[in-house]
């Protein structure tokens, strides 16, 4: 499912992926190989830090380090954007070609998104080619056929900056993808017969908020967005223990068993109001989510996922979103690729966008 606010070309052999996340940022190289893919580099590096909003300047820097952390020179990149700075919708819209979609939808967001998203820069996928047809046995009606889309938005200004910030670094634009694609693209390949014939909940733990998608037999029904990330389990410990924000970050990773009772604590929020969402999606859909695919760093930790599904009620697990990649990675970075792997599901399922 490719979403791209901007993309520079349509289809590339292969792509540097750069999730952007709060905390950390996470970067593969992703090349095709036949019918298949090939992961060759990956690295994990500190987020910049600032205060209200990240500087093309400083985007710029930043993406210089996490190619020479790849080791490789880079001519373009594709970005994947976190959910605070994106939108994702469901809309019924006329038929017509998306890039008529993404005009109108910049002159009248309100009429199909419900809400006035002005100086925003939109792009569409569509479900479905007709639901007046298939409401009605493939019949066509007076009305003007409609597309059941998908709508991703994020502000011009945002985008802007972040093709100012690529400049900067020398670096051209595969693509600008929204992060909660990322793992629902790296799911269909991972594991396509789940993908295609289940009903599943993604789960994307970052640092700031959490995301989950829920999919019918692979298409994407519900995405959400919860306030609830990593940082405010680390703090929550922090305070609860009267230990520094580090120290609680180390115990939460190394030690999850000494604070058990903390942590069921300060994970009951997030876990309930995941429980919510699929709770919706069962009534909407009269359908039942069998499993729950759980990533982020906290998807690490065997106690953290025992603990959401005790609140869910739904078997959860972490997975590997590069489980269908041949791996030629450097012997350094072999040996940790499967611990660390959950983290990059962004990542690569931004890449799948655009290879």
């Amino acid at each position: 499912m490719a979403l791209p606010f901007f993309n520079g070309a349509k289809l590339k052999d292969q792509t540097v992926s750069v999730d952007l996340g709060g905390r950390t940022t996470k970067a593969v190289q992703i090349q095709r190989k036949g019918s298949g893919f090939v992961l060759s580099s990956f690295a994990l590096l500190d987020a910049p830090v600032y205060e209200k909003s990240l500087s093309p300047e400083m985007l710029g820097e930043h993406l210089k380090n996490v190619c020479q952390a790849l080791g490789l020179k880079s001519r373009s990149v594709t970005l994947a954007v976190s959910v605070g700075d994106s939108l994702m919708r469901h809309a019924e819209m006329p038929m017509m070609p998306v890039d008529d979609m993404r005009q109108i939808l910049k002159i009248n967001s309100k009429t199909y998104l419900q809400q006035e998203l002005q100086g925003y820069v939109f792009d569409c996928h569509i479900f479905s080619a007709s639901l007046n047809q298939t409401a009605n046995g493939g019949k066509t009606t007076g009305a003007v056929p409609k597309s059941k889309v998908l709508v991703a938005g994020a502000k011009r200004q945002f985008i802007d900056e972040l093709q100012d910030g690529l400049k900067r670094a020398g670096l051209g634009t595969d693509a600008i993808v929204p992060g909660v694609i990322g793992p629902v693209n790296a799911l269909e390949l991972a594991m396509p017969d789940v993908f295609s014939q289940n009903n599943v909940a993604l789960v994307d733990i970052g640092f700031k908020s959490s995301s989950i998608s829920v999919l019918q037999q692979g298409e994407l029904i519900l995405n959400r967005v919860v306030s609830i990330g990593g940082d405010r389990l680390t703090a929550g410990l922090a305070e609860a223990m009267n230990v520094s924000y580090a120290e609680a970050e180390g115990i939460k990773v190394g030690m999850p068993t000494e604070v058990q009772a903390q942590l069921e604590s300060l994970m009951m929020p997030l876990g309930r109001e995941l429980r919510a969402s699929i709770d919706f999606f069962e009534h909407q859909q009269e359908k039942t989510v069998s499993q729950v695919f759980v990533s982020g760093a906290s998807a690490r930790s065997e106690l953290m996922l025992q603990i959401l599904q005790s609140e869910m009620s739904v078997e959860c697990k972490s997975w590997n979103p590069a489980a269908a990649f041949e791996l030629q990675l450097p012997p350094q970075q072999a040996g940790e690729f499967e611990h660390i792997a959950p983290q990059l599901s962004v990542a690569i399922g931004a890449a799948l966008a655009v290879i």
